[in-house]
């Protein structure tokens, strides 16, 4: 019986390292891939966010990195509809008078 139940504990032991070595594997070569994509024409900066939400799921620096990334996404953002806006607004006023 107590053999049984080591055997049960090894096992879930086992599959629950594997299942943290899968997902880490899957972060770190969405990122590297990633990474790869920022110099070459694909979806760079999506695959390394991707990336890292998978390893924050195992990893505290990685959940760190994802909230500041977040926060730079989100400045980066109101700066392009701020830097749009203005731009609808001077082409508006340009077609008006005539410029």
């Amino acid at each position: 019986m107590n053999d049984m139940r080591r055997a049960r504990e090894v096992l879930k032991l086992l599959l629950r390292s594997s299942v943290q070595v899968g997902v880490a594997t899957l972060g770190f070569i969405l990122l590297a891939v990633g990474i790869v994509l920022l110099f070459l024409p694909g979806p760079g900066l999506l695959v390394v966010i991707a990336g890292l939400a998978v390893l924050a799921t195992q990893f505290a620096w990685a959940e760190r990195a994802l909230r500041q990334v977040k926060v730079r996404a989100a400045r980066a953002k109101a700066a392009a509809q701020r830097r749009r806006h203005h731009g609808r607004t001077e082409s508006e006023t340009k077609s008006r008078t005539g410029s």
